[in-house]
């Protein structure tokens, strides 16, 4: 009977403790439910038919309103891991200025994106270091947690003023 009771506890904290090693799936920006991106057509859709297929755009271009983007992005975690990005797909639907009608439909991935580094340079600053045991020692005996009695010429008291 207590080496059942004990193998049943020892499998249920072996699951508890791999079940935290599952990934976590997040799935953020555009979902397509019932029509995808890319089968909207050039030449055939307008503004309002995309609108209607898709809803409204993730973001427009900033410099030209006929340029809408639908993004979607797809993270997994396991455990105490950083996210790791495992898709990303934005849609790039250009309409034409006149007449509405679409007339491209770009579609990049994660492989399209671009890596660039930051300049990792620091601005220089006047001054010296302190070790970690001067940082430590270095307000020992400069003041206490108790007012002083010649409080007159702190910051936030007026000239005159006695507590």
């Amino acid at each position: 009977m207590f080496r059942k009771a004990a193998l049943a506890a020892a499998s249920v904290i072996v699951l508890a403790t791999t079940g935290g090693c599952m990934p976590m799936t997040n799935y953020s920006g555009f979902q397509a439910i019932e029509v995808n991106p890319a089968d909207i057509k050039s030449g055939e859709d307008t503004k309002s038919t995309v609108l209607g297929k898709l809803g409204s755009p993730s973001a427009t271009s900033t410099f030209d309103p006929n340029i809408w983007f639908y993004m979607s992005q797809v993270t997994d975690r396991v455990a105490f891991y950083q996210p790791r990005v495992a898709a990303r797909n934005v849609f790039a639907i250009t309409f034409d200025k006149a007449t509405e009608q679409v007339v491209s439909v770009n579609a990049y991935t994660l492989r399209d994106g671009k890596v660039f580094a930051y300049n990792s340079r620091e601005t220089p600053t006047r001054g010296r270091e302190l070790s970690i045991l001067e940082q430590l020692l270095g307000n020992v005996g400069r003041g206490g947690m108790l007012p002083r009695d010649d409080a007159e010429g702190l910051p936030g008291n007026r000239p005159g003023d006695r507590q």
